[in-house]
Formats: C-alpha cells, structure tokens, sequence
C-alpha cells in the first residue's frame, strides 16, 4: 500500500513537472480567433489596451462551474475600468450545452467556442481545465492559473496590471 502511494506521488511530480515545463514563457500572448457565442469574431490583437482575463472550460468541469460566478464577479467589479474576460469552451464541451450553461446563467462576458482544439492548442496545449491566462494591456501574459485562482490574489493583480499606461 505504501509503495503505491509513493509510486502514486512520484507519477503525480512527474506529471506536474512535465506540465511547467511545457508551459509556454511568459510572453505575448498567441494570436489567436476566438469564435463567440453569436458567430461573430475576435482576436487577440482586439484586446490591446485592456487586461484580459482568458479562461478555458468545460461544462463537465465541476471546478470550472464552481468558479464561474466568481469570474462573473470579476468582471462586473473591473469591467469599466478597462477589463475583458473571454470563457473559451474546450473542444469535447457539446456547443448546445455551452450556450444552454452562459444563457441559463447570463454569463456577462464573451464566450468562445474551441471547436477545433486549435486555441486551446495556441495557448500552450491547454487540457486541463480549468486553466486561466491573465493578460496585460500590451498583450503580455503575465500569469497562468491551472485549478481554480486564489481570488483575492487574481483581484490585487487585476488592480495592478489596470493601473498601468
């Protein structure tokens, strides 16, 4: 029993070391479509002069449902001044149940299908969800989240990242 706790552990370190190590640098975030709800479009390069937020989840990913109105808070709070959130739905979430989740719960921000797997692949092989970018005005990443963000923590950066030129 121990031994397969340990070899469990030492899978689980493993995985996670692989995961950083394919974490794309902090950078320019990756120029990429974002295909919303009502067929219309938007680029990275849209976003310029404002902090964004960019989530990818799953309507099956009990996490990511637990933090969505934590997100919604988010953006209603930063909104005006300058703040955009973009939920991008994983490729495997049917498209019928995406819209049936953001009208049902008035999702306030953009929601993007992933169809293809081509966004999620953008921005650094995302599978695990939810995963959380948070971008500058100058379209730099400066923070990934995989799990659900500290809060509070996400709120201090925002203010951050807002007060600056």
């Amino acid at each position: 029993m121990k031994r397969a706790l340990y070899l469990a552990a030492f899978a689980i370190a493993v995985i996670g070391g692989w995961l950083l190590l394919r974490t794309p640098g902090f950078g320019q975030a990756p120029e990429t479509t974002f295909v919303l709800l009502d067929g219309s479009k938007q680029t990275t390069a849209d976003f310029r002069g404002k902090v964004v937020l960019v989530n990818f989840w799953a309507t099956t990913c009990t996490t990511c449902v637990a933090e969505m109105p934590k997100l919604v808070s988010t953006f209603d709070k930063y909104q005006a001044k300058g703040f955009e959130t973009v939920a991008v739905s994983m490729s495997y979430d049917p498209p019928s149940y995406v819209v049936n989740y953001a009208q049902t719960r008035k999702l306030p921000f953009k929601v993007a299908f992933d169809n293809t797997g081509a966004v999620a692949t953008a921005w650094g092989d995302v599978r695990l969800t939810p995963t959380t970018y948070l971008v500058n005005k100058k379209g730099e990443i400066v923070k990934r989240y995989v799990g659900e963000p500290d809060f509070a923590d996400l709120h201090r950066l925002i203010e951050e990242l807002l007060a600056q030129a």
